[in-house]
């Protein structure tokens, strides 16, 4: 039996972001993207997490240190609070969500207003507002 999914969504691993990090599905809406980075960072999984960066913005990132903070920081739990389009049928959306981390042993809560938009038919993240 698989592990439960690091997104804390209820569902084991296997049966939620797996297939989409490892590349199998695609996130249907921007919240399962959302969803799935957050596994992407529990996981270290760096190619993801830069493969799902809107262009322009990935352009911008570092490899090395987006790894060096998925090293450094535990993801405990998401809560998705609420998203405003970002389904099926739309080109763009926001997903608020609270984030419980631990870093260097203290808990934080990381709250983030995020925008998706579409790029080449599937959800990427373009840039969030933080709390």
């Amino acid at each position: 039996m698989s592990k439960p999914c690091p997104c804390t969504s209820k569902h084991t691993y296997d049966r939620c972001c797996q297939p989409f990090i490892e590349g199998k599905k695609v996130p249907e809406t921007a919240a399962l993207l959302m969803r799935s980075r957050f596994s992407a960072y529990a996981l270290g999984k760096v190619d993801y997490l830069l493969k799902t960066t809107q262009t322009v913005e990935r352009a911008k990132l570092d490899r090395d240190e987006l790894a060096g903070y998925c090293r450094s920081v535990k993801c405990v739990s998401l809560k998705i609070i609420s998203a405003v389009q970002g389904g099926p049928g739309d080109e763009s959306g926001t997903v608020k969500f609270h984030a419980s981390l631990q870093v260097n042993g203290k808990r934080q809560l990381h709250i983030e207003l995020s925008r998706f938009v579409r790029e080449n038919g599937d959800w990427v993240y373009v840039d969030g507002d933080s709390n």
